[in-house]
């Protein structure tokens, strides 16, 4: 994102079952997408939200395989992005930080549900475990 202006919005259309039939996350100033390429888009579509709201973010790093620095930030933009517009519409305004995550519409339409967020800006990444340290509290956990 190579402008200043990176406030985001993100467009989340469910199913009357509340599964992802699409989302559309981008920034708000020129519309440009972001992320894109990590296939969390591809991997989300279909699944009830309840589940989407579940998935943890390194360990879809490590689904994913992906081991670029960039990769990794763009996956958690989305991810993230994705799952606040999910809890908002749940009504689990605790989990969000409305200060950054505001919620802009809920459209009931007769084929699908649209849910509209506005982003501000992220201030930096989460820690990302590293791929030892995932690998080795996998096999703790496994045998213990």
């Amino acid at each position: 994102m190579p402008c200043k202006d990176s406030s985001s919005r993100v467009t989340v259309k469910l199913d009357h079952a509340d599964c992802l039939l699409d989302f559309d996350f981008s920034k708000i100033t020129c519309s440009k997408e972001i992320g894109g390429g990590t296939g969390y888009r591809e991997h989300c579509l279909g699944k009830p939200i309840e589940e989407i709201a579940t998935f943890d973010f390194n360990a879809l790093i490590s689904a994913f395989g992906l081991e670029d620095p960039e990769d990794q930030f763009f996956l958690y933009l989305e991810w993230d992005a994705l799952r606040t517009a999910i809890a908002q519409y749940l009504g689990r305004d605790e989990e969000v930080d409305t200060e950054r995550y505001q919620l802009a519409s809920i459209a009931h339409e007769p084929d699908c549900v649209e849910i509209c967020q506005v982003i501000r800006p992220v201030q930096s990444m989460p820690k990302i475990t590293s791929c030892f340290k995932r690998t080795s509290s996998q096999s703790q956990d496994q045998s213990g």
